[in-house]
C-alpha cells in the first residue's frame, strides 16, 4: 500500500515537473513567474517522497539539487517583487 502511494506521489511529482516546463516552453508561464520554481519545487518533493519507499541514489541527488535550484528561484522570485 506505502509502495503504491509513494508511485502516485512520484508520477504526480514528474507530471508537475513536465506540465511546468512545458507552459515554460508554450510561453505561458515564465521562469521568473514565482509559480514556476514552486511548481518544480513540489513536484521534486512529490518525487523525493517516492524515493524514499524505493532509493536511488543518482535520482535522490537530482531531485535534491531539482529542490535548492528551486527554492533559489522561488527566493528570487518574490524578493524581486
Amino acid at each position: 500500500m506505502l509502495e503504491v502511494a509513494a508511485a502516485i506521489l512520484g508520477y504526480a511529482g514528474a507530471a508537475v515537473i513536465a506540465a511546468a516546463y512545458f507552459a515554460n516552453q508554450r510561453g505561458k508561464l515564465a521562469s521568473d513567474d514565482w509559480r514556476f520554481p514552486a511548481a518544480n519545487l513540489l513536484g521534486s518533493c512529490g518525487v523525493l517522497l517516492s524515493l524514499a519507499v524505493q532509493p536511488n541514489l543518482p535520482s535522490i541527488l537530482i531531485e535534491l539539487f531539482w529542490a535548492g535550484i528551486s527554492i533559489y528561484g522561488l527566493v528570487r522570485s518574490l524578493g524581486a517583487r
